[in-house]
């Protein structure tokens, strides 16, 4: 460092002619940057104009965000009251659940599976009713005679599901019993047991317990 400051030093007392017009190079450059005020305002335009347009990039963006989220109407379904019976004298298995369509759009189910197995139509059974009809306050039990009727608050029989899906409206709520789900025996008592609704957009899926009845 001192042979660096020493060498300095020599070429500024000796009026080194290179080393002198650098240094006045520098200081006229410097003193023209502290004068140009345009300098400065260029600079300081140039960050406004960035940071006004990625607020407004933001602010747009949101908007759209906003809009299209309040537009389109999401899918939703509740399943509830899902059981599994088998009957202790003949082993024939059972079983049902409520779905309720709490989303903003009408809703095809197109798939029902207990325990990953795919249900045949022909084996379910399906009663749509308003979600202010009192038999959805009852809970759901075991029918022997699934095609005769429901248990007491419904007045309508169950009726079997069409090969191409189950149509739910936005609101209502749909009582579906299944027979023979999966083979379930009286073996399978007190195991668990899952429900899988498939619709053209999602699934849902609901365990419940093996029960017995009698």
């Amino acid at each position: 460092m001192r042979t660096f400051s020493y060498a300095q030093d020599y070429l500024y007392k000796n009026r080194v002619p290179a080393f002198t017009g650098v240094q006045k190079e520098m200081k006229h450059t410097m003193r023209n940057i502290l004068k140009n005020r345009l300098a400065l305002s260029t600079v300081i335009t140039t960050l406004i104009i960035l940071v006004v347009a990625v607020l407004l990039a933001g602010v747009v963006t949101y908007f759209a965000i906003n809009v299209v989220s309040t537009r389109v109407q999401q899918e939703s379904l509740s399943i509830t009251q899902t059981h599994i019976w088998v009957n202790a004298t003949s082993d024939a298995s059972e079983g049902a659940l409520m779905i309720t369509n709490t989303g903003g759009r009408d809703v095809v189910i197109s798939q029902l599976q207990v325990r990953g197995q795919q249900c045949k139509w022909s084996n379910v059974f399906y009663l749509t009713a308003l979600s202010n009809d009192s038999g959805l306050t009852s809970p759901l039990r075991y029918n022997g005679t699934v095609g005769a009727g429901m248990q007491t608050g419904f007045a309508n029989p169950l009726v079997v599901a069409p090969t191409v899906g189950l149509t739910l409206p936005s609101g209502d709520s749909m009582v579906v019993y299944v027979t023979s789900p999966d083979s379930v025996t009286i073996n399978d008592v007190g195991l668990t047991v899952g429900f899988t609704v498939f619709t053209s957009q999602a699934m849902y899926y609901q365990e419940t317990n093996v029960q017995a009845t009698s």
